[in-house]
């Protein structure tokens, strides 16, 4: 589609006129909240007793008493003293975590209060590239609540350690930057080529930067020195990489916003709160976001109000919170005017809740109009028509057996010493273990009985070279033979296969390439449980509810072969990530991102 294919909402020199006549008395509302508590986060107050006037989706006024601007047509809904809260902002986000398309996405968190999203497609850029993100960027527009597109940075994350289906190149970032809904950059992942001032990292930050737009930030080292402050001077404005309380210090004291997160896997907003909550830091420069959340927390944990609600559990002033999942995201992307908060001018983004704690989402209006109602959508969603080159993407080059999963031992050799990715529950980093491992017939195999050790396999699956990288993976507690496999496997999306039998992990990745991507479990030779993504091998455009049923019942098949992990999925998901410390698997070979380097899987017998 052509970028004025799209009708765009009003801006506010096309409504200003309206706007003022409404809020003057000279005309009438389109739609009147009556008798609300207004949360006015510009100040952090609550202010009973005040109507909010609407217009061409638009606030007009927030008075005590709109009557003066209600006509006979005007729509009026009615407070009853409830709490009128703005629309909650997720600073940073990826809808394909969801493993549902943009418009699946919206359904799913529109009844939860979210009526902005910023959000970043590199996993979709990873396997169908520009032309990916466009047709994620097209069915976000087509919503009925907002939702900004931010310009994949790094496919590949890390190059030269990883092979992605598409690369991103700044002519791609310089495009991308011209289309209607693109805010910026989204993460920039190689924080160590922003640092070492790779020049293809510095010209995408500087398209985006010559756009006047933002650029988004991923510095997941724990190294604050001399790499930390380059990469600030690089440009990024944001991080959501912190774990700890110092990291989020830091970010901010370099004009940076900490974005902290609560995703369905990652808990990293108790642990840097503090920064506000104890040692008393400026909260505007903190935001609050999701990163990664799958369907079943959508459907049945929620979105962003689960994350508010999360901080304000952590000890934050409930104002406060707000502030993080509103005003101050919509501040960083340059969208005050616009978002995240109830001020005359910007879009009639609003909550209707009965305590501003516990938040239950009693009434969303989006743009104007009601589009939630006591946890129903009341609105449409609209489908892009994919094409079929996006929905088929998954190209072994070969049917897989057995042999395809053996890891030869050391001639003569009766154990080895492996490095092996450790788990590290409700976190995104990993372990760097070093395990003997014994051997059986001259092949390595895994221990369950003591160390707890599967086998991991990363599957070609982009350009059907019939690749297969074999290595080890520790903490999922799988018993028995089983295997799970998946064409989530950030970033690069190729296949990552984790089990405990050889011949369980051939079915599984055979499984996937049948039915076009998305996740599987077999256990003793049956499939136990399956997630179709069928568009890109990383998203369904079936409903929400439906997908999060079979993620439960994957969930449920992991439980039941041993796996006790929180979220495990996503951690499952992530064992490709080569940017995130401590070691990783890619199609080229096992990964050190300690120090971006690939290393042997067994060392050399002492």
């Amino acid at each position: 589609m052509e970028p004025n294919a799209f009708p765009a909402f009003p801006t506010w020199a096309d409504t200003a006129a309206s706007l003022i006549d409404v809020a003057t008395g000279r005309a009438p509302a389109d739609l009147v909240i009556r008798g609300g508590q207004w949360v006015n986060v510009h100040t952090r107050e609550v202010l009973p007793g005040h109507d909010i006037a609407i217009k061409s989706g638009r606030i007009a006024c927030i008075v005590p008493d709109a009557a003066y601007c209600t006509g006979p047509d005007t729509e009026v809904i009615e407070a009853d003293g409830r709490y009128m809260i703005p629309g909650l902002c997720d600073g940073h986000m990826h809808i394909e975590s969801g493993m549902l398309t943009p418009a699946e996405f919206a359904r799913a968190v529109i009844p939860h209060g979210t009526t902005t999203m910023f959000t970043d497609p590199h996993e979709i850029a990873n396997v169908l590239g520009l032309r990916g993100v466009r047709l994620m960027h097209d069915e976000a527009l087509m919503q009925p609540v907002n939702i900004y597109t931010q310009m994949p940075s790094c496919a590949p994350s890390a190059p030269g350690l990883e092979t992605t289906g598409y690369e991103i190149s700044p002519e791609d970032v310089a495009e991308a930057m011209t289309w209607p809904g693109i805010i910026g950059l989204g993460e920039m992942m190689n924080f160590p080529g922003v640092s070492n001032c790779d020049p293809k990292m510095l010209a995408e930050i500087a398209a985006t930067q010559a756009a006047g737009k933002t650029v988004g930030g991923h510095y997941a080292s724990p190294d604050l020195g001399p790499a930390f402050a380059g990469y600030v001077a690089g440009g990024p404005a944001d991080d959501h990489e912190g774990t700890c309380e110092a990291d989020a210090i830091a970010r901010v004291r370099l004009g940076m916003r900490s974005m902290m997160r609560l995703g369905s896997a990652w808990y990293d907003v108790e642990s840097q709160i503090t920064a506000i909550t104890e040692k008393g830091l400026d909260p505007r420069n903190f935001i609050l976001c999701t990163d990664d959340c799958h369907s079943g927390t959508l459907i049945n944990d929620g979105h962003m109000n689960r994350v508010v609600r999360h901080a304000i559990a952590c000890g934050c002033d409930p104002l406060v919170a707000l502030q993080m999942a509103t005003v101050n995201t919509a501040t960083h992307f340059g969208l005050e005017r616009e978002i995240g908060s109830l001020a005359p001018g910007r879009r009639a983004d609003v909550i209707l809740t009965s305590d501003l704690t516990t938040l239950p989402i009693e009434h969303v209006i989006a743009r104007g109009r009601t589009v939630a109602r006591a946890g129903a959508i009341t609105v449409d969603c609209p489908h892009l028509d994919w094409p079929d080159d996006a929905r088929q993407t998954v190209h072994l080059g070969h049917a897989l057996t057995a042999a395809d999963f053996e890891i030869a031992a050391p001639e003569g050799a009766n154990t080895v010493r492996a490095n092996v990715i450790g788990v590290v529950e409700n976190q995104a980093p990993t372990k760097a273990l070093k395990l003997d491992l014994p051997v059986a017939n001259g092949l390595v195999e895994p221990t369950q009985s003591t160390d707890d050790v599967c086998q991991i396999a990363l599957v070609e699956r982009h350009r059907a070279t019939g690749g297969v990288v074999n290595a080890f993976v520790s903490g999922f507690g799988y018993r028995g033979p089983m295997a799970m496999a998946s064409t989530v496997a950030h970033d690069s999306h190729h296949m990552i296969v984790v089990g405990t039998d050889r011949d369980e992990m051939a079915r599984a990745a055979n499984r996937l390439a049948e039915v076009g991507g998305g996740i599987t479990l077999f256990r003793d030779g049956t499939e136990q449980a399956l997630v179709p993504l069928p568009i890109a091998g990383l998203m369904s455009d079936s409903p929400a509810a439906q997908v999060a049923a079979r993620a439960d019942a994957l969930i449920a098949a992991m439980e039941a072969a041993g796996c006790r992990l929180n979220n495990a999925y996503m951690q499952h998901s992530l064992l490709a990530l080569v940017v995130i410390p401590e070691l990783r698997i890619s199609d080229l070979g096992l990964v050190d991102v300690r120090s971006f380097q690939k290393i042997d899987l067994l060392e050399p017998a002492t």
